[in-house]
């Protein structure tokens, strides 16, 4: 007991010094900037809220060309770009050149609809791609100022099989620096901005991909995320993103690449306005391990076994589960029960109470063979980084909390469970606002340790009109099973949000 209480006072302690700087930064920050109260221009081209699979069934029937497709999300990038400040380098008169040739590939073949979309299933369709990642004739620092010159030769293996499949790349967007922090700010680019509220962050790393996505200039994205760089952004943005099972898509391609054990926690998966989206994009980028998943296969979510964690015990160094946050998941809990006919069962899982000491313990471990991971420091030219937990022997403790919360999720799991947690502990912060809560993301880094399959579900807006959401996590390889539920909350709460609908409120 007196270990609890001493914990207990310690995180009392650390709210308490939090909230003191927290003033403090508050006094001496600069002032808020003139358009932060600034609203987005709503969306006036219908083609920006067509799920992208739906834009390729168009273009392949001829009822839209691809140039359309394409020149309506430049329009729209153009429009909201300087608010949001999320694409970094364009590829516009490339992209159009691009679509002119889908078009003509349209119009000249002769096997039928069904033989594009058997080869083509993205055909003609524009999507936006992280700056960490290569893709041809594009930037690819980081953020980082001393990689402001490089510029990628090549496409990561993830961006080349989305071209295979007929899609085409409009620009990449702004990242945190080295993909570590929980904001995308850094020297190269600047600070990426919220659609929902302009003074508000848009997540990290992806926060490009998010606000772009969000903002209705992108429909697709690719991000990447070893915790929770595509969950965090698609929930501060509102919409969906998918950590797909470790291994199953490849990630080759990205600076920084991972070192020591890190590379079986790094996952890349898609980022999408809308759900449907989710297991077409996933199929193509996972190339055939696709196959491991099952993607095609159906699912009966009235056969499957639901659990509801409403946070994580109470860790000291992250911070309590906002109201509005526990109150949506309580929602989807009863309209699981009322719907599908199935009992969620509430859990506490006391081993998550240590995610954040998990992640840094493991994310510095050596591989195999005894070799430590690159340092941030080492990445930065002998930069600092607030995340520097460096240490090559984690306490037998920490690695014991790690082996029971694996072997009890993946037991409570199985083939046919669904998790639901929170894909943070709070709301879309102010800008810099991290600073003072750096130990958030263990909400979501701790299933990158677990190597398990999460998708990211929006829930309609707070009070505030910000996006709330939730995780669904299911065991190794059942990826199917949280992206079909997403698409049942898709249906049950509204999905994605236009940004400047604020009076809209979750369901």
């Amino acid at each position: 007991m007196a270990p609890r209480r001493m914990e207990r006072f310690l995180g009392r302690m650390l709210r308490v010094v939090v909230k003191v700087l927290f003033a403090a930064f508050k006094l001496l920050a600069p002032q808020q900037r003139s358009d932060d109260n600034r609203r987005l221009p709503p969306i006036a081209n219908t083609l920006l809220t067509v799920p992208a699979i739906q834009l390729a069934q168009k273009i392949r029937r001829k009822e839209v060309t691809s140039v359309e497709v394409v020149q309506a999300y430049i329009d729209r990038i153009q429009e909201v770009n300087p608010l949001i400040n999320a694409v970094v380098k364009d590829r516009f008169a490339a992209a159009l050149q691009e679509a002119t040739l889908v078009d003509k590939l349209v119009v000249e073949e002769t096997g039928g609809e069904d033989v594009l979309e058997d080869r083509l299933p993205l055909l003609g369709v524009p999507f936006t791609v992280k700056e960490s990642f290569a893709l041809q004739g594009m930037p690819n620092s980081t953020g980082l100022p001393s990689r402001r010159s490089v510029v990628s030769g090549i496409d990561a293996p993830s961006v080349a099989l989305l071209k295979r499949a007929g899609a085409i790349p409009l620009g990449v967007t702004n990242c945190s620096e080295l993909c570590m922090w929980l904001e995308s700010h850094n020297h190269v680019y600047g600070i990426t901005r919220n659609p929902y509220q302009l003074g508000r962050g848009a997540g990290g790393s992806s926060g490009g991909e998010g606000s772009v996505i969000a903002s209705g200039a992108s429909v697709i994205g690719v991000g990447s995320d070893i915790g929770g760089s595509i969950r965090m952004p698609c929930f501060f943005n509102g919409i969906f993103g998918h950590k797909p099972t470790s291994g199953i898509v490849c990630n080759d391609g990205q600076y920084p690449p991972p070192s020591g054990q890190q590379p079986g926690f790094l996952c890349t998966g898609p980022m999408c306005r809308y759900a449907q989206d989710l297991v077409p994009m996933l199929k193509i980028m996972a190339g055939p391990d696709a196959e491991k998943l099952c993607l095609s296969a159906d699912v009966d979510l009235s056969k499957l076994r639901f659990f509801s964690v409403p946070h994580d015990g109470g860790s000291p160094l992250s911070s309590p589960v906002d109201p509005q946050l526990i109150q949506a998941q309580r929602k989807v809990v009863e309209r699981l029960e009322a719907d599908l006919g199935v009992k969620v069962k509430e859990m506490r899982i006391p081993q998550l109470k240590y995610s954040f000491q998990i992640w840094g313990a493991m994310m510095s471990s050596p591989d195999k063979d005894g070799k430590i991971p690159t340092s941030f420091a080492e990445l930065m030219n002998g930069g600092f980084y607030v995340f520097c937990v460096h240490s090559s022997h984690p306490s037998q403790f920490i690695l014991q909390q790690k082996e029971s919360l694996q072997r009890e999720l993946e037991e409570l799991l199985g083939l046919d469970g669904v998790l639901l947690y929170p894909s943070h502990p709070q709301l879309a912060p102010k800008h810099h606002y991290p600073l003072f809560t750096p130990f958030n993301f263990s909400y979501t880094g701790i299933f990158n340790i677990l190597g398990l399959p999460v998708t990211q579900c929006p829930l309609g807006l707070s009070e505030e009109g910000l996006p709330l959401g939730v995780q669904l996590v299911a065991g190794k390889l059942q990826d199917r099973l949280t992206l079909a539920t997403a698409l049942y909350l898709e249906q049950a709460f509204g999905g994605w949000r236009e940004p400047v609908v604020s009076s809209l409120r979750m369901c």
